[in-house]
């Protein structure tokens, strides 16, 4: 079995939210920062409550890389406990790692990123360089099954300035990812490659195409909330509910603050996270039962 088909499954049972652990030290309260002398310590309090708080009621977790990196040694310890940590919960974890180099590089990063102290069940990568970047990534999903999620169009305003480029043959640049990506490994028992592709929900007058193109295509979809997508847009990129996970983060992480503000804890931040998650998991499901899907 490919991991994806057990994300799809977790997506029918828990709906399709996927909270993104993109974990600042300015987003915990500032009574729990207060109590610890390292960012990395308090980051990882912090993770470990919205965990507990949010695995039965989220599809997957997404934890970015570049905020634990930033605080050092421990705070790779930290992002090394957080996927532990979601793993034995027995939820699903994609490593945000954007990364897409070749050859012998690319294979010792699949080789950190899908073994040892950093394994996850995903990672998001970058397919710019070419498809031989991905083929190291490839041969763990052909040996254990582990999936990964490709750029392809996503969220941020700059996705223009090469992700929609013109091609010569026809299309623009992120059809082409589309296409190769759809050629990679066999589909699972749900109709969904190992591999899929990101695809941001904030340009919704091409979602529905997007999505009719690409059915074998399992999308993470970020662009939600603090990015003004909404679960409107989002649900236009599943398929009657599934075929992908959306992404928020700063709205969960930050759901706190629109409560109880300097005398918050890290168990009122989670049981706020929580709320959050079941509101916007509740509003794409809504969406999905009024036909605002392709």
């Amino acid at each position: 079995m490919y991991t994806i088909d057990k994300l799809y499954e977790a997506v029918d049972v828990r709906g399709p939210v996927c909270v993104g652990l993109d974990t600042a030290e300015a987003y915990i309260p500032p009574k729990e920062r207060r109590r610890w002398e390292w960012d990395y310590q308090a980051v990882w309090a912090y993770n470990q409550a919205l965990i507990d708080a949010t695995a039965d009621v989220a599809a997957c977790f997404k934890v970015q890389i570049a905020y634990y990196e930033a605080m050092g040694l421990g705070g790779l310890e930290t992002y090394a406990k957080t996927l532990r940590t979601i793993r034995e919960r027995g939820s699903l974890v994609i490593a945000d790692i954007k990364r897409g180099d070749i050859a012998d590089t690319a294979a010792q990063y699949a080789k950190a990123h899908f073994e040892g102290v950093f394994e996850a069940d995903f990672v998001t990568l970058s397919p710019y360089m070419g498809m031989d970047s991905l083929d190291p990534w490839l041969s763990y999903t052909h040996r254990t099954g582990k999936g990964a999620f490709v750029l392809m169009r996503t969220s941020n305003p700059g996705m223009r300035d090469f992700e929609y480029q013109e091609l010569k043959g026809g299309g623009r640049l992120y059809d082409a990812v589309g296409d190769r990506l759809t050629e990679l490994a066999a589909l699972g028992k749900h109709g969904y490659g190992a591999f899929g592709a990101v695809v941001g929900c904030t340009e919704r007058e091409e979602a529905a195409a997007i999505r009719e193109k690409w059915e074998t295509l399992f999308f993470l979809i970020p662009g939600y909330g603090a990015q003004g997508g909404a679960a409107e847009d989002a649900v236009l990129l599943l398929q009657n509910g599934n075929g992908g996970v959306v992404n928020a983060s700063r709205s969960i992480l930050k759901a706190w603050t629109t409560e109880a503000q300097e005398a918050a804890t890290c168990s009122d931040a989670a049981e706020a996270a929580r709320k959050a998650v079941i509101t916007m998991r509740d509003a794409i499901r809504a969406a999905v039962n009024t036909g605002a899907f392709p």
